[in-house]
């Protein structure tokens, strides 16, 4: 039995055995990436789509996904491929193959590759083996993450990103018992990762579970401890997956908090309006 050091759920999986998060496996001598280079989504994105406003703005970039989370959101906005597992029809790519096809895309506007649409700390080691060659050929690596991950495997790999989005889905331990998650993991990766790199953070805000005034203050306050140039994004929720009975984020609610935010924050922006 071997023990996955990449997330805090810290899987002990037998040979042979998957995580929960649907996509690391013990191979017989570790455990490694089921998902490597398996890809369920690709496209050249806008920069903003990530969405990142303050790093490299009105440039594209080459976004892939794969399959798995290590959250179990029940509202969760990309469930198709966030909770699916090998089954899932995907199209194979090397680290070699998807860093070629990057640069051939720099004529088009793009600056490297953005490890997005699923957890991507679960394809660990295809990220900092693509993040490897990116750099070397001097192309961008961007993550956009749940921040759902264990402080040593976050180090290892942070002098090859530049940049990241993670996703703070509430502002209490409450909120993330509900998500499979740890609240204060998610504050460590912010933190951390803030001081090596560009961070962004976007909440995405679900009537009755993380809309109160309250809570955006507490965040927004914590936030601007870090930086006051720290850009959040306040996202609006739309009904998906296993939450079909809310409405969506009404846009006025994302409004007020969007000014309860910037009393203490710089660059607050309306996501999803």
């Amino acid at each position: 039995m071997l023990t996955c050091e990449i997330c805090p759920h810290h899987c002990r999986l037998e040979v042979g055995e998957v995580g929960r998060c649907r996509a690391r496996v013990n191979d017989g001598k570790k455990i490694t990436a089921l998902n490597y280079g398996a890809i369920t989504s690709i496209a050249l994105d806008p920069i903003e789509k990530k969405p990142l406003y303050k790093f490299f703005p009105g440039s594209r970039i080459l976004s892939v996904g794969s399959y798995g989370c290590n959250l179990n959101c029940p509202f969760c906005q990309n469930f198709e491929i966030s909770m699916a597992d090998s089954t899932f029809p995907t199209r194979q790519i090397t680290p070699e193959q998807l860093a070629a096809l990057a640069a051939e895309l720099v004529p088009r506007g793009n600056i490297g590759v953005a490890f997005t649409y699923n957890e991507p700390f679960i394809s660990y080691e295809f990220v900092r083996d693509t993040s490897e060659i990116l750099h070397k050929i001097g192309l961008k690596s961007v993550l956009v993450t749940n921040g759902t991950v264990a402080p040593a495997a976050l180090k290892k790999i942070l002098p090859l990103i530049d940049a990241m989005n993670i996703d703070l889905k509430g502002f209490s331990q409450e909120i993330y018992s509900k998500l499979g998650g740890d609240f204060e993991t998610v504050r460590r990766t912010i933190e951390t990762s803030a001081q090596v790199c560009h961070v962004e953070v976007t909440s995405l805000i679900v009537p009755t579970m993380n809309d109160s005034p309250d809570d955006m203050t507490k965040e927004a306050t914590w936030l601007a401890n870090i930086s006051k140039d720290l850009p959040l994004h306040i996202s609006r929720f739309f009904p998906r997956y296993k939450v079909t009975n809310l409405p969506p984020t009404p846009v006025k609610r994302i409004y007020e908090l969007v000014e309860v935010a910037k009393r203490h924050l710089n660059f607050v922006y309306a996501g999803n309006i």
